[in-house]
């Protein structure tokens, strides 16, 4: 072999090993990023089934005070009536 084709050979393998170097970083980078996507989906789940637990009790106390909203209403139209019965003004 003469020195050409060694420092053909050598070139190729230093092209080889800085190709493969290339790879493995980009690679780290790819599995970094996925990671950090995977961390921040996972995150956003959390606040979404808090923020999902909030909305339903707040649904909740909503229902509930909707209903005592409309005992009360009732129950003032029976007080206007017993004054009015009994001969007050009902306003």
């Amino acid at each position: 072999m003469d020195a050409g084709t060694t420092l053909i050979g050598s070139l190729l393998a230093a092209a080889g090993v800085l190709g493969a170097a290339l790879v493995a970083y980009l690679g780290k980078r790819g599995e970094n990023a996925l990671m950090g996507y995977s961390s921040l989906t996972e995150k956003l789940q959390v606040e979404r089934d808090r923020l999902e637990r909030q909305v339903a009790e707040r649904d909740s106390r909503i229902d509930e005070l909707s209903s005592l909203r409309a005992a009360d209403q009732s129950e003032i139209a029976r007080l206007r009536l017993d004054i009015d019965r009994l001969g007050g003004d009902a306003r």
